[in-house]
C-alpha cells in the first residue's frame, strides 16, 4: 500500500514539520530538525520525544531546500516519504505546480563561522567558512562504472532544478537482491534508482548524466544539511559521506556557539538593522 502525502502551507518561522495523520496521538508532528534524526542507514530518519518517526526524509528535504521553502507542513499517512523515482525532481516539479507564496518576514540562515569538521577513517565531511552555499563531493567506488567522482556546485535555484534535482539514487544488483532476500527494499525498482550489475547500468534509459552517481550524493547531502533549521551560508565538502556523517557535522557545528551565527539570508555581514525579505511557503 502507498503512502499519500501531502504539502501544506505553514506561518512564518514555524520550520518544516512532519505530520503523521495515520498515529493516534497528539504528538504526530516532527520538526525536520538534525537533533531529531535517529536513523541514519539507508535514509535519513527523524523521531519526535513520542516515538513517532518519519524516514526517507532526504530527497524531498533536498527539493525544499532547492526551491526555497522555509515554511511547511508535510502531512503523511505513512512512516516513508514516497521514493517516486528516486531524486527531488518530481517533489521540485509538485511545488512549482501547486505554487508558492512569500512571507513579509526576515528569512533566516545560519553563517558557518570557522571550519567545522568530522571523520570516519576515510570518509570525512566539513563546512567552512563562505559568502554562499556551496557544495563539493567526491567519492571513491572500486567500480570501474563508477570509480572516482568529484561534483561541485553553487546551490541556487536554477542550478539545482538543471544540475541536481533529477539524479537518482543508486545501487548494485546483487545489494538489492540481498536486501529483498531478506524483507527490505521491497518497493525498490528500476523505476525509483539507477542499478548497476557489473559494468553495466541496468535501466533501459541509461543515466541521466555522466556523473549521476556523485550528483545523487550531493543532493542528499543538501537534503540532509537542511536539517540546521535553515540555509547555510558557508561551503560544505563531503569525502565518501554518507547520512551518518552529515549528522555528526550538524551537531558538532551546533555544539560550538562560536561556528554558526543565525543571520538574515543574503545579510552575513550587515550590521543591526534587517532589512525585510520574503520568506518562502508552500501556496
Amino acid at each position: 500500500m502507498g503512502v499519500a502525502m501531502t504539502l501544506l502551507p505553514a506561518p512564518p518561522d514555524s520550520g518544516i514539520v512532519f505530520r503523521r495523520t495515520d498515529v493516534e496521538s497528539d504528538q504526530c508532528d516532527i520538526a525536520a530538525t538534525y537533533d531529531n534524526v535517529c536513523d541514519t542507514r539507508m535514509c535519513t530518519r527523524i523521531r519526535n520525544a513520542s516515538g513517532v518517526e518519519v524516514g526517507t526524509i532526504e530527497h524531498l528535504m533536498a527539493a525544499l531546500a532547492g526551491v526555497g521553502i522555509d515554511n511547511v507542513i508535510v502531512q503523511l499517512d505513512g512512516a516513508e516519504v514516497p521514493v517516486l523515482d528516486g531524486s527531488a525532481a518530481p517533489f521540485v516539479f509538485l511545488i512549482e505546480c501547486a505554487g508558492v507564496a512569500t512571507q513579509d518576514v526576515p528569512r533566516g540562515a545560519i553563517e558557518v563561522l570557522k571550519p567545522v569538521s568530522v571523520t570516519d577513517g576515510t570518509r570525512s565531511a566539513s563546512l567552512s567558512p563562505g559568502r554562499e552555499s556551496s557544495l563539493h563531493l567526491e567519492i571513491v567506488f572500486d567500480h570501474s562504472l563508477i570509480g572516482c567522482q568529484a561534483y561541485r556546485v553553487v546551490l541556487e535555484k536554477d542550478v539545482f532544478k538543471r544540475e541536481v534535482a533529477s539524479a537518482r539514487t543508486f545501487g548494485f544488483l546483487c545489494d538489492v537482491q540481498d536486501l529483498k532476500a531478506r524483507g527490505l527494499a521491497r518497493g525498490g525498482s528500476l523505476a525509483n534508482a539507477v542499478v548497476v550489475d557489473g559494468n553495466k547500468v541496468v535501466n533501459r534509459e541509461g543515466l541521466r548524466f555522466a556523473d549521476e552517481f556523485v550528483r545523487h550524493k550531493a543532493l542528499d547531502s543538501i537534503g540532509d544539511m537542511y536539517l540546521a533549521g535553515a540555509p547555510l551560508l558557508g561551503h560544505y565538502h563531503g569525502i565518501c559521506t554518507g547520512h551518518g556523517l552529515n549528522q555528526k557535522l550538524l551537531s558538532a557545528m551546533f555544539a560550538d556557539p562560536t561556528s554558526w551565527r543565525p543571520v538574515h539570508f543574503d545579510e552575513a555581514d550587515a550590521e543591526p538593522e534587517w532589512p525585510q525579505r520574503e520568506v518562502a511557503a508552500l501556496a
